[in-house]
């Protein structure tokens, strides 16, 4: 009789790192007048015309499986609103609608890598794209952000970086973590790249519509026909983060690829969470204005603070995030975010939890009313300095 072995998690799934964020964010919750700057959710509710379409949906029978892709009438909203505000010419097609954009980017990468694949991740970067990496057996090879370069790619870098394992490039802006936004000049260097090396470009975009003094410049505006996968998401934009609706936009020749990976890994999107997004794209678009200058006015006071307490950051175009430098406190971003927490009852995601350039920084969430955010800076100033002259001579 043949001894049965013990059963487990794949050696992949136990190797992948849990996300930095998570960490601190469970030791938060189970706290009590915790100050959460660690989260990136908006803490506006979603509109209630565009709850009340779901609600109707439901009210109207619309509740059935939808296909793949998503309905139709969501698509070819979908088709005017990236013409609009991303200048992304396509068709029906070419959109296939997603629960949230990192479903989107899974699915992406999914049809496009293969195992054992490489692929150009920024570091600091999403913590997530490195985990799907790690679901997929695909090698991440990181490329730096870094204040030499603006905190932008260096495509002289990203030419270093490149084998014949190489298959895509990975972006993200406005960033998560960084705020920053490729303007069309940096961006139109990076699509010359990816086409000279053969590279698939993913470009995760779900805080477009979160701008400050410059718009996004979507990749896909330039070259939507090739070799160019774009990501977008509500969560951000509406404030709909639990509804889990987003889309990519993809070249013909994987859009029903992407559509075929769909129905092993969820089937299709929520039904009455599509009629939620459609509403969301024919509502009263001043609702997202008005957030948006929040976090305007919620970043502004928050430099004005970090300037203020002399902590140096990186200036935001974009997102909802400061990207602050501890690096005085001459701990780690790790210890610094634990003590933050257990001293002033202030949680923020600490910068090794997007890769190893995080080091020495932080990441605080704008999403939060502005006197929490004065009231984290203020903390994390006292820390920085109590910890720098303690450490001094370490």
């Amino acid at each position: 009789m043949t001894e049965k072995s013990d059963l487990g998690a794949t050696e992949r799934i136990s190797q992948m790192s849990r996300s930095g964020i998570r960490e601190i964010m469970d030791l938060a919750w189970s706290m009590e007048n915790v100050n959460h700057l660690e989260v990136g959710e908006p803490d506006f509710p979603t509109p209630k015309w565009i709850s009340d379409a779901a609600i109707s949906a439901i009210n109207s029978g619309e509740t059935k499986y939808s296909p793949n892709a998503g309905i139709n009438q969501l698509r070819g909203r979908l088709v005017e609103k990236v013409r609009a505000i991303n200048q992304i010419t396509c068709d029906e097609s070419q959109i296939v609608v997603s629960s949230g954009a990192v479903e989107a980017l899974f699915i992406a990468l999914t049809t496009i890598l293969n195992p054992g694949d490489q692929i150009l991740l920024p570091n600091p970067g999403w913590p997530n794209f490195r985990m799907m990496c790690s679901l997929l057996s695909v090698e991440p090879v990181f490329y730096s952000l870094s204040s030499e370069h603006n905190f932008e790619p260096d495509v002289n870098e990203l030419k270093g970086l490149l084998s014949s394992k190489v298959k895509a490039l990975l972006i993200n802006s406005p960033s998560n973590p960084l705020g920053v936004v490729l303007g069309k000049k940096k961006t139109e260097e990076i699509l010359s790249f990816a086409n000279s090396s053969g590279l698939w470009v993913v470009s995760d975009e779900c805080y477009d519509q979160i701008t400050y003094e410059a718009d996004n410049c979507s990749i896909g505006s330039l070259d939507a026909a090739s070799n160019v996968i774009t990501a977008f998401s509500f969560s951000k934009t509406y404030a709909m983060t639990g509804w889990r609706v987003g889309y990519a936009i993809v070249p013909n020749s994987i859009s029903g690829a992407l559509a075929k990976v769909q129905e092993p890994v969820i089937s299709c999107v929520n039904t009455p969470a599509q009629f939620a997004a459609i509403a969301a794209l024919d509502g009263d678009q001043n609702a997202v204005k008005g957030m948006v200058a929040e976090y305007k006015l919620r970043r502004d006071t928050a430099l004005a603070e970090a300037k203020r307490t002399g902590l140096q950051v990186v200036h935001p175009g974009g997102a909802f995030y400061l990207w602050v430098d501890i690096s005085k406190s001459r701990i780690s971003s790790r210890d610094f975010a634990l003590e933050l927490l257990d001293k002033y009852s202030t949680a923020i995601a600490p910068g090794t939890a997007f890769g190893s350039n995080g080091e020495g920084w932080i990441r605080i969430s704008l999403a939060s009313p502005a006197s929490k955010i004065l009231e984290g800076i203020k903390a994390v100033s006292e820390l920085v300095k109590y910890k720098g002259e303690n450490n001094a001579g370490n």
